[in-house]
């Protein structure tokens, strides 16, 4: 049994401000001296990318469905070995998802740090945050913070409205400047942020002057089994693709895969001409659909890509990966562009939401969980080699396989089943 400071911090609804609020009390904390580490509640990619930038530390996914609850508990009991303070993010709303932030919350232990968008409410803020403390099963909430309020007069009214159990944690004016730009997968990654660094400094001075800024309650994480990891990838060299096109890597499956022996080489699809000398190769997903004639006039890495898959050494195609493994890619106002050519077909773009969810997929080299979110719809004659399904049984997304080739809208977890992900990557 360990102990060490944490929260979890949850909202009403997605859009509250709970990754800006966390990403500032991971800065606040950080520039005080304090070791802080950060985890994401579900399968999120961008959320994350802002914490580590914020906390100096990469920020890990925790997720009972996709990951496991004994990942969580080993991943938490690791860190808080040695940080000063732990924060963790839920996911959507605090009651949504299976199991739901209210859930993990209470079978980690963690007590909440609620954030709600007050800007167009005052006295039902406190109703809303009772309901969200007692719904169903109940949620440990233990502080409220009101978001973009616009006066202190206004936080006032939020704060005579709270219920006795519930502890104001002060507000936060509404400020454009500080708030994180979007687009239609979520948040910008934090590459494509020039001013992110400013963006969080200015949150963490708002901040520090609530009292927000000094709960730390110490919270005993059950100590789980370390996770151990067969190094069956030993002396084998995988080429993993991170650019702005393929920036979708959970920390957690790098550390896997170097775990079991790989030698990892980093390589950009975008402006390296050729591969670098590898057993293998690895396309995570991204936003290919946003660097099209980028991927088009990179004729060196198409045929570095062919030579690769010919001589039937494993790929693996995540996604946005597997998007830029067909022959073309549309986008929804029309313009086409060649992608690498290994799959045939094509993939088109859409407004709308194509696929989401969790999910887990029994591949020849094993199952494997993860899953799917994405605005494009493959084209293709292919046959599957399996289907990836989700809890109630339902296919939702195809798994191919060219030569060695694994390609998939889904997003794998690679410590959920390392044997199976070791096998992707071998001949």
């Amino acid at each position: 049994m360990v102990a060490a400071p944490a929260l979890l911090i949850a909202a009403p609804a997605s859009g509250h401000g709970k990754t800006t609020v966390v990403a500032a009390l991971a800065r606040l904390h950080t520039r005080l001296g304090r070791k802080v580490r950060v985890f994401k509640c579900g399968p999120d990619f961008l959320d994350p990318q802002i914490h580590a930038l914020a906390s100096g530390h990469a920020c890990e996914n925790i997720d009972f469905r996709m990951c496991g609850e004994d990942d969580a508990r080993w991943r938490l009991a690791r860190a808080a070995e040695g940080a000063d303070l732990i924060l963790v993010e839920g996911v959507m709303g605090l009651h949504d998802g299976e199991p739901d932030s209210a859930e993990l919350a209470r079978r980690l232990g963690l007590p909440v740090l609620l954030v709600i968008d007050a800007s167009a409410m005052a006295g039902s803020f406190g109703a809303v945050a009772w309901g969200l403390k007692h719904y169903r099963d109940g949620a440990p909430i233990t502080h409220v913070l009101a978001n973009r309020v616009g006066s202190d007069y206004h936080g006032e009214l939020c704060r005579a409205t709270l219920p006795a159990d519930i502890v104001w944690a002060g507000a936060l004016p509404r400020d454009l400047e500080a708030a994180m730009p979007e687009r239609h997968l979520g948040l910008l990654p934090a590459a494509e942020i020039a001013d992110l660094d400013a963006r969080i400094e200015r949150m963490a001075d708002l901040l520090a002057a609530t009292p927000a800024a000094g709960l730390s309650p110490a919270v005993e994480i059950g100590a789980s089994p370390r996770l151990t990891f067969p190094e069956l990838l030993a002396d084998k060299s995988i080429a993993v693709a991170r650019d702005a096109a393929f920036c979708f890597l959970y920390p957690a499956n790098v550390e896997c895969l170097e775990a079991m022996g790989a030698k990892l080489a980093y390589f950009s699809p975008l402006a390296d001409a050729t591969l670098p000398e590898c057993d293998a190769v690895w396309l995570p997903g991204g936003y290919p659909e946003l660097h099209g004639p980028a991927i088009a006039a990179n004729r060196g890495m198409r045929e570095s890509l062919a030579t690769h898959v010919a001589a039937g050494k494993p790929l693996l195609a995540e996604c946005g990966g597997m998007m830029a493994c067909f022959e073309t890619l549309h986008e929804t106002s029309g313009a086409a562009h060649a992608m690498f050519g290994l799959l045939s077909g094509s993939v088109r773009m859409q407004t709308k939401l194509a696929g989401l969810g969790m999910l887990e997929a029994e591949l020849p080299e094993g199952r494997l969980t993860g899953h799917t979110f994405h605005f494009s719809t493959a084209d293709t004659a292919l046959a599957p080699i399996a289907q990836a399904t989700r809890s109630a049984g339902k296919s939702t997304e195809a798994l191919y396989r060219v030569c060695r080739l694994t390609a998939s809208y889904m997003h794998f977890y690679f410590p959920a089943n390392p044997t199976a992900a070791a096998r992707l990557f071998l001949p």
